[in-house]
């Protein structure tokens, strides 16, 4: 099970707003005296697993996560656990339309950004509180809330780094990894756009771009790094009016403008092994395709931290576990999310799989660290934040998308922009 963003993106592509707007105005027919905000949280109780946990998985069948599953029914004999696989494209429709009918298993792998809607639609169990957020990365953590309430506990962090060519950065003259501050990366870039047919005859751009889906991913960590966010929890509103916003779509907006990136929609992974660009954003998953792909590349990549303006921050996703409100075996589910939690399991994970933990133990315990291209991930994770918790995030992204399109093309100004989104967002609200 390779879950990753790019995934996860790409399937609420493929969603129908406009069920999903229905189930979550609805509430799926479920009764009020319970809900999202409302849950106190489960417990979990003492002595072993008991009886069958259902369980779907997103992707490809996950033979390193059944073999964890075999691992729990040893320690619990009276247990059995059943994994059942669900395409990512079809994921999304499977889980709301089980939600809304009553029919879920016990649990599920859920991708991060679906948590906050699923939850407004009654879906989940709240997470136990025997389940400790301390345990977990911050922003991975805030990944399962909704409403100030966890419906849920990281299992995959996901988070971007800078890829970057040593080979193409140090004949542009360049040593060591990119500036970390935006104006010294924005130097960086146009010294390297400056060696591209000279230095680097191959070199086209001195890095990759994404326009369309899931760019807001990319987008959303500078109004971080300005100190702003999006929206405002607390009034309830959007704030994409703001002048942090505005700074953060000024950044984003002169990479494009200056000629530093593609603007053609060029997949950056197969430029980037070209050799056609020489730095790119990205998650955990690049390595290993690098590594399984382009072998002839090893020694020459590596990673850096994200470069930053204010503050650093960087943004969390990847997947949760979470148990259903409809769950048969909720306690059995519950001590199986807690077993496949535990550091020594989420680094097995890890190694096993590539996926980077939620966890700073199951980091430490995987020895990640002493792998000089995790070190970057490493840091990323401590300041990474999740995007708001509305039940409505995938119709804002889909805007945010629109627009930061717009904007790459020069279509749009800043201004423009921000009007629009505040004007987009508004419309939509944030759901229950």
């Amino acid at each position: 099970m390779r879950i990753t963003t790019r995934h996860t993106a790409r399937t609420v592509q493929l969603l129908c707003v406009t069920v999903t707007a229905a189930l979550v105005a609805t509430g799926c027919g479920r009764s009020e005296d319970s809900g999202p905000g409302k849950d106190a949280p489960a417990e979990i109780a003492a002595g072993k697993a008991k009886g069958t946990v259902v369980m779907w998985s997103m992707g490809d069948p996950d033979k390193d996560l059944k073999e964890l599953a075999k691992k729990f029914e040893q320690e619990n004999p009276d247990a059995h656990v059943k994994i059942t696989s669900v395409p990512w494209d079809a994921a999304h429709d499977k889980l709301t339309t089980a939600i809304a009918g009553g029919n879920t298993p016990d649990m599920s792998v859920i991708g991060s950004t679906w948590m906050a809607e699923m939850a407004a639609m009654n879906g989940f169990q709240a997470t136990p509180a025997s389940i400790k957020s301390s345990s977990f990365y911050p922003g991975q953590w805030d990944t399962t809330k909704y409403k100030d309430t966890s419906y849920g506990v990281p299992f995959i962090a996901n988070t971007m780094v800078v890829y970057y060519r040593t080979d193409l950065t140090e004949k542009a003259g360049i040593k060591g990894a990119p500036a970390t501050d935006w104006s010294g990366y924005l130097k960086d870039l146009k010294t390297i756009q400056a060696s591209a047919g000279k230095q680097n005859p191959k070199l086209r751009y001195s890095t990759g771009w994404n326009i369309g889906f899931n760019s807001w991913i990319f987008w959303l960590p500078l109004v971080w790094q300005q100190g702003g966010d999006i929206y405002d929890a607390k009034t309830g509103k959007f704030t994409f009016d703001s002048p942090e916003v505005a700074k953060a779509l000024e950044y984003y907006a002169s990479i494009p403008k200056q000629g530093l990136a593609p603007t053609d929609k060029t997949e950056s992974m197969p430029a980037f092994q070209a050799g056609q660009i020489a730095t790119y954003q990205e998650g955990p998953w690049v390595g290993g395709s690098l590594h399984n792909d382009a072998p002839k590349l090893d020694g020459t990549w590596k990673t850096a931290p994200l470069p930053y303006s204010k503050q650093p921050a960087g943004f969390a996703g990847g997947s949760d576990l979470a148990v259903f409100k409809d769950a048969k075996n909720a306690d059995g589910a519950w001590k199986f999310a807690r077993f496949l939690t535990e550091p020594a399991n989420l680094a097995a994970y890890a190694k096993a799989t590539g996926n980077i933990p939620p966890s700073p133990s199951a980091w430490d315990e995987a020895k990640l660290s002493e792998d000089e291209t995790m070190k970057a991930f490493a840091e990323q994770l401590k300041v990474s934040k999740a995007p708001p918790a509305i039940g409505t995030w995938q119709q804002i992204a889909d805007a945010v998308d629109s627009q930061l399109e717009r904007l790459s093309l020069g279509k749009a100004t800043v201004a423009q922009v921000q009007q629009a989104l505040q004007s987009k967002a508004t419309s939509i609200g944030a759901g229950r």
